[in-house]
């Protein structure tokens, strides 16, 4: 039996040779990949179907539908095991529209113990996927339709819905295309950002507006913007000591470290902040939270106390927009190119940080923006 990088390969190979024409021919079962493969609210199940379609054929006497160990016998497996090390690699690899973490940290498939027929209940939204997952499975076991052609079906359904939605971005960056429209000025950007910020699903878009501010005006301000961690790694994870973290020029030591909050900052936010400022091995200049809240009064008094506290570090508390409509200004001849630096942020992101429909509305929202701008 081929290892399961193989398996993997051979079906996205047979799965990409016609990515409109179905694999799976019995179309009760291909409507039921498609609705699982397509469901925007939820990446969980499509990853969770490849893993257990990939054990049963790499494990010909594995059940599909008991990919969990603690299950006991001698047909379970480690579901898990599959979808880390074989599902993700592939998922990075070709920019399949799915989560980048396994499946099987979501709540509905944790920790379960028991095998997965279509009348266990699973507690996720939205529950018909859960419930077409469970039936997919049993199609399997019940040999109404292959894992090798499962898995090629829902790889290809991944593959047509990359590209659909690779065109609809093409599509709106053409009607960007334009030599003819001025200029959005400081203040219609900081607007168009700000209707941006309001979009579903946006906790992401704060991190890159400070990352694309620094970027755009790197060569006058001799300073750097490191690459930034995931949305979804904890500083902890990755060492870090903020969500933007800038150094000096041709040097790797963080000066600047900035700290986005969707919510009001509080006393306990600083005092983490200062736990992470005496850490450092080199002086931080500069700790700033960047909140799209209220800032209080007693919280924005107790960031300047601290100065002495870090010896010597500035902690301060700037609203994001107020933040975004200082720089514009200050860098009013670099407005261009922080919006071009953040369009690429926005897209570049993976879809578990900022959506499609997020890249998309910045897109839709920009062209509406200079088309205004043209008229006038």
């Amino acid at each position: 039996m081929a290892e399961p990088d193989q398996i993997l390969s051979d079906a996205l190979e047979r799965a990409s040779r016609d990515i409109n024409k179905p694999i799976v021919t019995n179309d009760e079962i291909r409507f039921k990949i498609e609705q699982v493969c397509r469901e925007p609210r939820n990446r969980a199940c499509a990853r969770f179907l490849m893993a257990c379609a990939l054990a049963r054929i790499h494990q010909s006497t594995a059940d599909p539908r008991k990919p969990y160990t603690e299950i006991g016998s001698e047909d379970a497996f480690s579901g898990r095991s599959y979808d880390e090390k074989y599902i993700s690699r592939l998922i990075y690899e070709n920019h399949l529209p799915l989560n980048p973490t396994t499946a099987f940290l979501t709540p509905a498939f944790r920790n379960l113990n028991k095998p997965l027929t279509v009348d266990v209940k699973l507690n996720g939204e939205p529950p018909h996927t859960y419930e077409m997952t469970l039936q997919l499975l049993d199609e399997i076991y019940q040999g109404r339709v292959s894992a090798e052609d499962l898995l090629t079906e829902v790889l290809r359904f991944l593959v047509l819905i990359r590209e659909e939605r690779k065109k609809r971005i093409e599509i709106l960056l053409d009607g960007l295309k334009s030599e003819n429209k001025l200029t959005l000025s400081s203040e219609e950007i900081v607007s168009l950002i700000e209707q941006h910020l309001k979009c579903k699903n946006s906790s992401r878009l704060p991190v890159l507006i400070v990352a694309a501010a620094y970027q755009s005006v790197k060569d006058k301000l001799k300073e750097e913007v490191l690459p930034l961690a995931s949305h979804q790694a904890a500083d902890k994870q990755t060492r870090s000591f903020g969500d933007v973290e800038i150094c000096l020029e041709n040097e790797d030591q963080v000066v600047t470290v900035y700290e986005m909050k969707r919510k009001c900052v509080t006393i306990d936010d600083i005092d983490s902040a200062c736990i992470k400022i005496s850490s450092a091995s080199r002086k931080i200049n500069n700790y700033i939270f960047i909140t799209t809240e209220t800032i209080e009064d007693d919280v924005r008094l107790y960031a300047l106390s601290c100065y002495e506290r870090t010896e010597g570090t500035e902690i301060a508390i700037l609203d994001c927009i107020g933040f975004l409509r200082h720089f514009l200004h200050i860098f009013h001849r670099s407005r261009a190119r922080f919006l071009d630096t953040y369009q690429n942020l926005v897209l570049s992101e993976p879809e578990s940080a900022v959506s499609q429909a997020l890249k998309e509305a910045f897109l839709a929202l920009r062209q509406a923006a200079e088309d205004r701008g043209s008229e006038d």
